[in-house]
Parts: C-alpha cells; structure tokens; sequence
C-alpha cells in the first residue's frame, strides 16, 4: 500500500493564492497532534490516527488504493473469514487494524489473528504485536522492495506468515519465515502455518 507523509510543506509562491494546494496537517486530522511534532509510538498507539501509520515518528496516511487493490483485499478477508468459520479455527480477520512491530505502528491490509491471542475483553486499540497471519496488497505505485522489507518487519515482530499480493502481476508470494515462495496466475496458493488448510486459486483472488 502506498504511503503519504502527512507533514506540513511550504507553498510554490509562484502559485496565485486561488491555486495553491490544500494541505492536509497532522493538527487538522487530529487535533491533539501538533503540527511538526514528533509523536512518540507510545502516544500514537493509544490514540491512533484515522488510516495513520507511525512509521520512523511520523505519522503517514494509507493512500493509492485502485479498484484491484481493493477488489483483493475485500476478497481475501472474506475467504478467509469464511474459512476460519467453516473448518472451526475461529478467531477473528481483520482490515488495516493497527498492530505494533518492533519498530513501528502499522496498519496491515487483511490479518487474522487465532483465539488464543484474543484479549479477553474482545476489544484493542492497537494489537500488542504483530498479527499472527498477514497480508499486504501491492498498489501500482508500491515499491517492492519496501513491501518485502514491511513482510520482514511483521516476521520479526510475532507474525508467523505473510502475503504480499500483487494484483497487476497476478502473483502471490508467502513466507512461514523460512523462505519466500511464489504462486502464480495459473496455481493454488495455500497457507503454511496458520488457519491451516485454506487455500485458493491466485486467478480467482487476483481475478
């Protein structure tokens, strides 16, 4: 998913007053925040931003989401809601909530987290880690490179296996935290090691 910075910037004074930019501030998104302030990580994950992530003290907005990226997303949290409840795993799938990582606070595109980790009042702000199985949906104007860095991140963080979906590519690619492993157009990707079992053709996920 691709990120914005949300910072105060200065304007192109050769711009006439009516055609200068609309800018968006952290201050005017949420109030509490200061303009040019670095938030801590503690503060940010116990009164987190709207689609914000805290990425490095800065808070940056989840953008550049297409018809595909969302098509994607939308399906895979139903199969895989779907799934966990026929085969009986339980737990509970989720969309862009926001986990902590042993360096930043992110907001993962589709999780699923199992029944043993559930806080027993049902309700969290923030998850404590990593969510246990993740994925991440590739916009057109995602770098890879990065993608693959925040799959490492989730791995290193609690997470027990990632997805990185490439909608305009049609692949799928999954690592259990051994390896990565690619799935493409005309395959079935299947999980590794969490809610065993699922498993879907990538032309119908990516269709």
């Amino acid at each position: 998913m691709t990120v914005t910075t949300i910072s105060p910037k200065n304007a192109d004074k050769k711009l006439e007053p009516e055609s200068q930019p609309k800018l968006e501030v952290i201050a005017e998104i949420h109030p509490e925040y200061d303009q040019g302030k670095v938030i801590p990580l503690e503060e940010f994950l116990v009164k987190p931003a709207d689609r914000m992530e805290w990425v490095d003290g800065n808070l940056v907005e989840k953008t550049g989401m297409t018809f595909k990226h969302g098509l994607a997303q939308s399906k895979l949290s139903t199969y895989w809601r779907n799934y966990k409840d026929s085969s009986g795993q339980r737990g509970e799938v989720l969309t862009e909530v926001l986990c902590r990582t042993s360096k930043q606070g992110r907001r993962p595109d589709v999780a699923y987290i199992t029944p043993e980790l559930l806080p027993e009042s049902g309700n969290f702000t923030a998850f404590s880690q990593s969510f246990p199985l993740i994925a991440e949906v590739a916009s057109p104007e995602d770098s890879a490179e990065e993608l693959f860095a925040k799959a490492q991140e989730y791995l290193e963080s609690g997470c027990l296996e990632v997805w990185l979906l490439f909608p305009e590519a049609r692949l799928i690619f999954v690592n259990a935290g051994q390896r990565w492993l690619l799935f493409n157009a005309d395959e079935v990707v299947n999980t590794q090691t969490v809610l065993a079992g699922f498993s879907v053709a990538v032309s119908e996920l990516l269709a």
